[in-house]
């Protein structure tokens, strides 16, 4: 992964910053002198809102159009919404993806929208990353948000807990909601089980992780925010499940060549097999795809 340093050689470079959603307690960005980048509005009207103002709304139609900008990966940007329990660790895992150090994390504390351009297969894509699931504002603005936060992402991440049941069983309640809210899109959702390095204390099987996966259609993998495992790997994934659901199957043949020739030999001849075994057995295809559900190179 890189941190995005340089844009169009034209253009004047303008540093992103994190925005709070909650104005209501930290101080809203003001706006910059000059006009705006027509490819990327203000992060302070993505992700700010007043109570009540429900106007807010409208504002999502850029993310839609940013799907149909040029696929060359530079100009493409991306909300990815980070939804889960309290505890499970969506912040330690956006603060991963931001570059933030564990001993730095309290001087970041209220920064709860990062953006940064990953290099993935070669190309360029910027995720904006969202973890605006939890607010400390009243009962009925923070459902308001929730609702928000459900329409606005261009992809998602469901993240429990695999030491809390209880957790793992609310991941499964949001795709059911995000399943009726967007159910007409064909947007990109990952459920992650966190926590992976507390082996003693798992309540939930990786085989429960991936049954649930293959039940709701959607993407699998644990990770550890404490030991960064698989945490690159998951944005990564984000990248690529956005770009196989946006772009022609010949551009996606072209970038999955240059993936492929990253396998290991044996991972190669597996992935054979898998589709070999799918395409002669329906009664296998199932048990195949929950092999294939952790795998965010492939839809």
């Amino acid at each position: 992964m890189t941190l995005n340093t340089q844009r169009d050689s034209k253009e004047t470079l303008r540093r992103r910053a994190s925005t709070p959603i909650n104005p209501s307690h930290r101080s809203v960005p003001r706006d910059r002198d000059g006009p705006a980048d027509p490819r990327h509005p203000p992060l302070g009207q993505s992700a700010s809102y007043h109570p009540g103002d429900k106007t807010i709304l409208s504002r999502i139609n850029w993310s839609s159009e940013s799907e149909d900008s040029d696929s060359s990966g530079a100009d493409c940007l991306y909300r990815v919404v980070l939804l889960g329990d309290h505890g499970v660790g969506k912040s330690s895992l956006a603060n991963i993806f931001a570059g933030i150090q564990e001993k730095d994390a309290n001087e970041h504390l209220g920064e709860d929208t990062h953006e940064r351009t990953l290099t993935v297969d070669g190309e360029e894509t910027t995720l904006i990353v969202m973890d605006t699931w939890e607010t400390e504002k009243q009962e009925e603005d923070e459902k308001w948000v929730q609702d928000y936060c459900m329409q606005v992402g261009n992809a998602y991440v469901i993240v429990y807990s695999i030491t809390d049941r209880s957790s793992f069983e609310s991941a499964s309640e949001l795709r059911i909601q995000l399943r009726r809210i967007r159910q007409a899109e064909n947007i990109p959702i990952i459920l992650v089980g966190n926590k992976s390095d507390l082996v003693r204390c798992r309540e939930v099987a990786v085989e429960e992780g991936r049954a649930c996966a293959v039940v709701f259609d959607c993407k699998f993998i644990e990770t550890s925010a404490s030991l960064h495992h698989n945490v690159d790997e998951l944005f990564e994934g984000i990248v690529r499940q956005i770009r196989l659901r946006r772009d022609s199957k010949e551009t996606n043949e072209r970038r999955r060549s240059v993936y492929k020739r990253q396998e290991s030999v044996a991972k190669k001849a597996r992935r054979f097999l898998d589709r070999l075994v799918a395409k002669n057995n329906k009664k296998m295809a199932l048990k195949v795809r929950s092999k294939s559900c952790h795998d965010l190179s492939v839809l």
